[in-house]
């Protein structure tokens, strides 16, 4: 299931980092439609009811736009289906901030949008999970592998990120950073190429609602869900259908190449993802600071003495808050922007090791 994110870049950030590929092949990156980009809000510890970034075809808001054509919006966690008739919708008497995969045409809330074509591609910078535990549950923060991620002959430090916990078994299912998405073509590359942290593309499901009294309508959005892949089944039992890659992204999105079966085929366990335990302090919703994510020691008792690895990803949280970030200097050149790793590659990747390149 997928009951907590965190988004913490900004409105113009998650623009840059969302570029997508048309029909034709050609990348391009997406607007805010009029006004969303103020309903959004980054936040370390998102909640259903919380606003976020959330991708989709041009065509829902105009029927002249291109399908293949994208745009970012801001869309309520937690499906709203357009035939609830109160005015409240928070008297909804079921759940809808999740929905299965296997269920998807069973259930008339979600049968309705993914007939007609409402799917949608949710931002995040990863997602929470809680593993069961004999005393309370411990939490999880679950992300891509980064492009700058180590390499798969490097030690691990306490710190570092993990991408596979022992099953009661004992045996371990590995997944190193190092199967990150592949390189961007060099043609693609321009003075707005992201370089920062991979954002996590979830598969979803939105709807349109407007107050049977009437007022402004409101657009609403489910994660689906799917069995989660072998590396995570030691955590929880589903996981959000990831989408890896921009082919997947757009076929994903353009439901008037793509249909509604052909898209379901898309949602299957991702073996990618790596993650690293993090505090409960994220059990709270209403803590929202970059404490949320630092990777803790859960067998220790005690606050965990910071590593390299840890102060790096720390210093990038605390400083890298969408409050205190600055657009690139216009003076930086296309090529040092591309060579520098963003602060969370580098803190992945360890302090004192080289930006990987291409041809490593």
């Amino acid at each position: 299931m997928c009951g907590r994110t965190a988004c913490t870049l900004a409105p113009d950030e998650v623009s840059r980092a969302c570029r997508y590929r048309d029909r034709a092949g050609r990348r391009r990156r997406p607007n805010w439609r009029d006004g969303d980009a103020d309903k959004y809000r980054p936040s370390y510890n998102k909640a259903p009811q919380s606003m976020s970034p959330v991708l989709l075809s041009q065509r829902h808001f105009d029927k002249n736009a291109p399908v293949g054509e994208c745009v970012l919006a801001a869309m309520r966690w937690g499906l709203v289906p357009a035939w609830f008739r109160d005015n409240d919708p928070s008297k909804m008497q079921y759940n809808t901030s999740n929905c299965r995969s296997e269920s998807l045409l069973a259930k008339k809330s979600y049968k309705d949008p993914l007939l007609k074509g409402q799917r949608c591609v949710i931002l995040a910078d990863g997602f929470y999970e809680w593993r069961k535990q004999e005393k309370g549950k411990q939490p999880f923060f679950i992300y891509f592998p980064q492009n700058q991620g180590p390499s798969q002959g490097e030690t691990k430090r306490q710190g570092d990120p993990i991408t596979s916990i022992p099953h009661e078994d004992n045996t371990e299912i590995a997944c190193t950073p190092g199967e990150a998405s592949p390189d961007l073509k060099q043609e693609d590359m321009d003075i707005d190429e992201w370089a920062g942290w991979r954002l996590l593309t979830m598969a979803g499901l939105f709807d349109c609602w407007t107050p049977p009294g009437g007022g402004d309508p409101l657009y609403t959005y489910s994660v689906v869900t799917v069995d989660a892949s072998p590396n995570l089944q030691g955590i929880h039992d589903r996981m959000p259908a990831v989408l890896d890659g921009e082919e997947e992204v757009r076929r994903w999105l353009d439901f008037g190449e793509v249909t509604s079966l052909d898209a379901l085929k898309l949602l299957q366990p991702k073996n990618i993802l790596a993650f690293h335990p993090v505090s409960s302090l994220v059990n709270n919703s209403r803590n929202d600071s970059p404490e949320c994510l630092k990777p803790v020691d859960p067998q220790s008792k005690k606050e965990p003495k910071p590593t390299a690895s840890s102060k790096m990803m720390m210093s990038w949280l605390k400083s890298n808050t969408p409050t205190k970030r600055k657009e690139p200097d216009s003076c930086e050149t296309k090529a040092e922007r591309q060579s520098k790793p963003g602060p969370l590659q580098q803190w992945l990747q360890g302090t004192n090791k080289k930006p990987r390149t291409n041809e490593d």
